[in-house]
């Protein structure tokens, strides 16, 4: 499913999109989900979408979540803690396809 969503979104980031920032602790159990989307997805996410701006910020005890920055400095967030690589992926491609 994860792999499927992120097919999907494919070289499809940067429409309206202009950054996306994941936040994620490196040893919680609450960014397990997270820690295995990079490891398993990051980098086909990043061949398909070399140019786009794709950062990763680790900080012992923060809560992980997803933020995108669209047109004209607008900003979403979405919380990650406790999700599974889908329910990660599935955030992503919603965040994407939404509007700020």
């Amino acid at each position: 499913m994860a792999a499927a969503a992120v097919r999907g979104i494919g070289g499809g980031l940067g429409r309206s999109l202009r950054e996306l920032r994941i936040h994620l602790c490196q040893r919680s159990a609450g960014s397990r989900g997270v820690r295995d989307f990079i490891e398993q997805h990051y980098v086909t996410l990043k061949k398909a979408n070399p140019d786009f701006p794709i950062l990763i910020r680790e900080c012992s005890g923060v809560q992980p979540k997803l933020w995108a920055r669209y047109e004209f400095g607008k900003e979403k967030s979405v919380p990650l803690n406790n999700l599974t690589v889908d329910e990660v992926a599935k955030a992503l491609e919603n965040i994407v396809k939404s509007k700020a």
